[in-house]
């Protein structure tokens, strides 16, 4: 988590710091999804299940194109094959094309690199010279492609019902390489006067 949370705010600190005033538009959200995966085998399970809390921003600078940063963790722990917890957190940088549908609409497409990391909690605590945990982490990297659509419902709150599509490499605790995320975000746009 403190990974991820370092990653959240250097992102945020270059984006805030990086010249806004020259940005056409700077958006930040929150929401909740769904994960979705490929059915269990008798060997694997599913990594789908759970309601994910969701962060992004995106930072669009030339004409609609920018890049963004989106995470997704489950919000509670699961049980791998019946016996030990885990979570996992799925996070990426995206190219974003963003065009306007309309005074009231925006489409939203993305596609991006990153990781799957899950988390195995342990009943014991591991030590090192940064500290002490109770879970390994399994890290695989990711590809993906979203699609979303931003509805105003002020000229800069917007309602973003949104899909996700992972394909996670080397996906070999889980049923399938494959993983699909579906919710709804909340979002606030900083858009450029002109």
């Amino acid at each position: 988590m403190k990974k991820l949370s370092f990653l959240v705010m250097t992102f945020a600190l270059i984006f805030l710091l990086g010249s806004p005033a020259m940005a056409q538009q700077f958006d930040l959200s929150a929401g909740v999804s769904g994960l979705t995966g490929p059915s269990s085998t008798p060997d694997l399970q599913t990594i789908g299940g759970g309601a994910y809390p969701t962060f992004g921003l995106d930072f669009l600078f030339f004409h609609n194109l920018g890049v963004g940063f989106n995470a997704a963790f489950r919000a509670n722990q699961n049980l791998y094959q019946g016996q030990l917890p885990f979570r996992p957190f799925f996070y990426d940088v995206d190219a974003v094309y963003a065009p306007p549908l309309g005074k009231r609409a925006q489409l939203e497409l993305s596609a991006g690199i990153g990781a799957e990391s899950v988390r195995f909690y342990t009943p014991t605590f591991q030590c090192s010279f940064t500290g002490c945990t109770n879970f390994v982490s399994s890290n695989h990297f990711l590809g993906q492609f979203g699609a979303a659509i931003r509805l105003y419902v002020t000229p800069k709150i917007f309602i973003r019902p949104e899909a996700h599509f992972y394909e996670v490499h080397n996906n070999v605790e889980f049923s399938g390489a494959r993983a699909s995320r579906f919710g709804v975000s909340i979002g606030y746009s900083f858009k450029n006067q002109e």
